[in-house]
């Protein structure tokens, strides 16, 4: 899967989990600054990330996800 084809899905859940228009979420996008995630909200995040793309997200690196691009780096480099 192409880095935007990733992109592309990971903005689908985040317009969907924290009703915001697709179009306006950018790699920069924070998910704490902009979005105004808790972390609950972020592990239910992380969690329909593991879902949509069939792998694991250790703790250790669920951390480490601060923005958008972040999530589709990570998800681009452990693709199975």
């Amino acid at each position: 899967m192409s880095e935007e084809e990733i992109f592309t899905k990971i903005k689908g859940l985040i317009a969907d989990n924290f009703d915001i228009d697709a179009d306006k979420i950018t790699k920069e996008t924070s998910f704490t600054d902009d979005l105004d995630a808790d972390s609950i909200d972020l592990v239910e995040f992380i969690l329909q990330l593991e879902d949509e793309f069939g792998s694991e997200i250790p703790d250790d690196e669920a951390e480490k996800i601060k923005n958008v691009g972040d999530a589709v780096a990570y998800i681009k480099a452990h693709q199975g």
